[in-house]
C-alpha cells in the first residue's frame, strides 16, 4: 500500500468515525459519545477508533468541529451571497429553519449545539469552551448583520443588536425543542411569524 493511499484511506477512517460520532452526540449528548459505541456501530476495534482520537475529549471536540462545519454549510453559505445587512440576516434565519427541518441524517437527535449547550453549560473544561466559543462567534456574526441592517435603515435606529440577536437565537432554541420533542409541525411557521415581527422596520421588541 501506497503512504499516499494510505493517508487517504486514514483521513476516510477518520471521517467516517467523526461523521458517526456526531450523529450519536446529537441523540445521546456528547457524553454518550464512546470509543466501544463508535466501535461497534462502525464495525471497528477500540484500538482503531483511539488510533485516531486518543481520547474520548479530543473525539467529543472533533464531533463538535464536524457539527459547526455542517451548520455553516446549511445555515451561512446559502445566504452569504445576499446583500449584507437585514436581506442576508433573513437569508439566514429561513436557512436556519430549513437546517432544523432537514438535518435528520446527520442530527437524527435535533441540533447538536442545543444538546451541547445543555449538557455542559455547568461544566467546565475544554468541551464547554468549544461550545462556548462557536456559540458566540455565531451570536457575533447575527450581531454584524445587524449592524449593517440598522447603518442601512432597515431596522429602526434604536435597534439593540445583542438583544434582537438573543431574541433570534431563542426562536431557534425554542423551534429545535418544538420539533424534536413536541414534533409540532407548526414550529416553522410559528418562527417565520416571530421573525416577521422582530425584523419588520421599526420593531420596538429589540430596543435598548
Amino acid at each position: 500500500m501506497s503512504p499516499r493511499k494510505s493517508a487517504a484511506e486514514a483521513r476516510a477512517t477518520r471521517r467516517r468515525i467523526v461523521e458517526r460520532g456526531v450523529a450519536i452526540a446529537s441523540v445521546d449528548g456528547l457524553e454518550g459519545l464512546t470509543i466501544g459505541r463508535l466501535a461497534t456501530d462502525l464495525g471497528m476495534s477500540k484500538a482503531g477508533v483511539l488510533g485516531h482520537f486518543g481520547t474520548k475529549e479530543t473525539l467529543q471536540l472533533a464531533a463538535l468541529d464536524e457539527a459547526a462545519a455542517v451548520f455553516v454549510r446549511a445555515v451561512w453559505r446559502p445566504a452569504e451571497d445576499a446583500a449584507p445587512g437585514l436581506p442576508r440576516l433573513r437569508a439566514v434565519c429561513e436557512a436556519w429553519i430549513a437546517y432544523l427541518e432537514s438535518e435528520r441524517e446527520t442530527f437524527p437527535g435535533g441540533c447538536l449545539f442545543a444538546t451541547a449547550s445543555v449538557e455542559f453549560d455547568a461544566r467546565g473544561g475544554r468541551v464547554r469552551d468549544a461550545v462556548v466559543r462557536l456559540g458566540r462567534l455565531w451570536r457575533r456574526r447575527l450581531a454584524g448583520e445587524i449592524r449593517l441592517a440598522v447603518a442601512a435603515g432597515d431596522l429602526s435606529p434604536d435597534t439593540d443588536p445583542e438583544q434582537l440577536t438573543y431574541e433570534i437565537v431563542g426562536l431557534y432554541l425554542v423551534l429545535n425543542q418544538d420539533l424534536q420533542l413536541f414534533a409540532d409541525p407548526r414550529a416553522p411557521e410559528r418562527t417565520r411569524r416571530a421573525l416577521a415581527r422582530l425584523l419588520a422596520p421599526g420593531a420596538s421588541a429589540a430596543v435598548a
